[in-house]
């Protein structure tokens, strides 16, 4: 999936990874995609939630991989 921006919240643990995404979607525009790189166990959790709490669209996750990867669409 392509995405406009790349975070890298590898070996950051909770809630960083989220605190680093809403930071990175505000320099977005609306309806650009925003690939998160996670490794905290919390951000299975923590990310969807903080999309739904703050209008974001999570297009697609893969929490196998090693990092999870989350595309986050913003609203």
């Amino acid at each position: 999936m392509t995405f406009d921006q790349d975070l890298d919240a590898c070996d950051l643990l909770c809630p960083l990874p989220v605190l680093k995404a809403r930071k990175r979607l505000q320099s977005l525009q609306s309806g650009q995609i925003l690939r998160v790189q996670a490794t905290d166990p919390a951000a299975v959790i923590d990310i969807p939630h903080f999309c739904s709490e703050q209008g974001h669209e999570l297009l697609a996750s893969d929490t196998d991989s090693h990092p999870q990867l989350y595309w986050i669409k913003k609203g």
